[in-house]
């Protein structure tokens, strides 16, 4: 394998979420790869931030306020992107949130909240994307799943189930877009230090503890092999994989940079 297949050169790259954390390392990692990477979040000033290391570092980057639970809004951010730049090659679909409830106590508000963003957002984005996509010739889908797919969560039934969902719908991307030149796979880390994890050091009365945060981030860190939680850094790389040429015969796979976390056949 040559550097060369890591190379982005000319492709233009969608990454939802990229205000912070995961999305924010992917779109830097695309970025130095040469991709012209859009930037597309809900919070505008953090897109605009992520946009602007990008342009600091050389790359090439554009902010877009996108809120991936309106479909109209994903189909004028991907219409504007072929319009803008002739087409559309990668979609890192890493937009998600988080909810925290037992079983018992999950509302179908609460269920239906999270599902907007963590399955039809990602739905939503990947259907507009491969349109794009068909029209140039191919192109690569990757989506967040988490290691919450491999075991239970507890606390986390709508995350796990949402990501759940999001494992079967890249299966069937994989196998329905394939014909037309176009991947599609996922990402399942493990815990990884991101503003979207800090709620394990908030309380019930949404004050946030750094202590609390550091005695829950000790223990998950004891669950993996490696002694460590991750770091967005860490799953970058993932996405850059599965973007470029170095992952062409991969399609439907799960890519699991965990930490070792869980180790499925």
């Amino acid at each position: 394998m040559t550097v060369t297949a890591y190379d982005l050169s000319g492709r233009v790259a969608l990454v939802t979420g990229a205000a912070s954390g995961i999305g924010r390392a992917s779109a830097r990692s695309l970025a130095s790869a040469g991709a012209v990477v859009v930037c597309a979040d809900r919070d505008e000033p953090g897109v605009r931030e992520t946009a602007a290391l990008i342009d600091k570092a050389g790359g090439r980057a554009e902010p877009r306020a996108l809120d991936v639970t309106d479909k109209a809004a994903i189909a004028r951010t991907v219409a504007g992107i072929v319009r803008d730049h002739g087409g559309l090659d990668i979609l890192a679909a890493v937009a998600g949130i988080m909810h925290s409830s037992g079983v018992l106590d999950t509302s179908d508000d609460d269920l239906d909240r999270v599902l907007a963003v963590n399955f039809r957002g990602v739905l939503h984005c990947a259907q507009e994307a491969a349109r794009a996509m068909a029209d140039r010739g191919g192109g690569s889908i990757i989506t967040m799943s988490s290691s919450a797919i491999d075991t239970g969560a507890r606390g986390l039934l709508c995350y796990s189930v949402s990501k759940a969902a999001v494992v079967q719908l890249t299966k069937t991307l994989a196998t329905e877009l394939g014909p037309l030149g176009i991947r599609a796979n996922t990402v399942a880390p493990g815990f990884i230090r991101t503003p979207m994890t800090a709620h394990y050091g908030t309380g019930a009365d949404g004050v946030f503890d750094e202590r609390a945060q550091a005695r829950a981030e000790e223990s998950l860190a004891r669950m993996s092999p490696l002694g460590r939680v991750g770091r967005p850094e860490d799953v970058a790389p993932a996405v850059l994989y599965l973007a470029s040429d170095a992952s062409a015969f991969v399609t439907g796979q799960i890519l699991r940079p965990n930490g070792g976390v869980a180790m499925p056949w």
